[in-house]
């Protein structure tokens, strides 16, 4: 059996004005996580990230990371695993939830003060967006098309793999849980709580032989829990 390693991308810029740039956290989660993966013996036969810089990024400082050298894959780039527009979500969304959260406006814009409260708003918006509970918007991809860009990303992974290929997929939480819904048969709803869950530079497994992809492992958080650097353990 072949093994995709879905891996989360490192913390980004949170309440930057340039979210998709990797923080110091983020940059040593990712050596972290290399480091991990150099321990543990593992030979990538491929590697392959969506169009972001967070996820190239992690990618390139995982890779270095690891000490393959010269036998490390090249980086295949597939924007069928970047995220969902988090941003379009909110603008689609917000005018219809501000007269029962009148403090929503505020909130949002000021993410990096109000975290908690950020994140609620922000799961309640994707709960109406994955249950198409707003009105229709034709710049927003919806999730039914987030959903078929996914898994047609998928697809064609599974195309091109050799039998036993180990295959590191850097992506994103949204990417990651829908990757769950599609494998596994939960709903989108269940599969995005799990994606609250996920920490940066997670890695997740899938096994797959031929078209056929289970679920082996889920959110492994043991390339930070070992350094014992609790701060390396975030979310967004």
């Amino acid at each position: 059996m072949g093994n995709l390693y879905l891996i989360r991308h490192g913390q980004a810029s949170f309440g930057a004005d340039d979210y998709d740039v990797l923080s110091d956290v983020g940059e040593r989660q990712s050596v972290a996580l290399g480091e991990y993966l150099g321990r543990l013996g593992l030979r990538l036969d491929r590697c392959v990230a969506g169009t972001l810089r967070r996820q190239q990024d992690t990618a390139r400082l995982t890779l270095q990371a690891m000490g393959q050298q010269a036998e490390a894959p090249a980086i295949e780039t597939d924007a069928a695993f970047n995220e969902f527009d988090a941003d379009g979500v909110i603008r689609a969304l917000l005018p219809a939830l501000l007269p029962d959260e009148p403090e929503a406006l505020h909130v949002l814009r000021n993410g990096a003060a109000h975290r908690c409260e950020f994140q609620r708003l922000f799961a309640l918006m994707v709960q109406r967006w994955l249950t198409a509970e707003h009105a229709e918007d034709p710049q927003l991809e919806t999730w039914q098309a987030f959903t078929g860009r996914v898994s047609a990303g998928l697809q064609r992974l599974l195309d091109s793999a050799a039998s036993g290929d180990d295959i590191a997929v850097f992506t994103s939480g949204g990417t990651i849980a829908t990757l769950l819904h599609l494998t596994t048969g939960i709903t989108p709803v269940q599969a995005f709580a799990l994606n609250w869950q996920i920490i940066n530079t997670s890695l997740s497994q899938l096994k797959f032989r031929g078209c056929d992809v289970a679920l082996a492992s889920f959110n492994s958080q043991a390339h930070v829990q070992l350094l014992r650097a609790p701060e390396l353990i975030t979310y967004r």
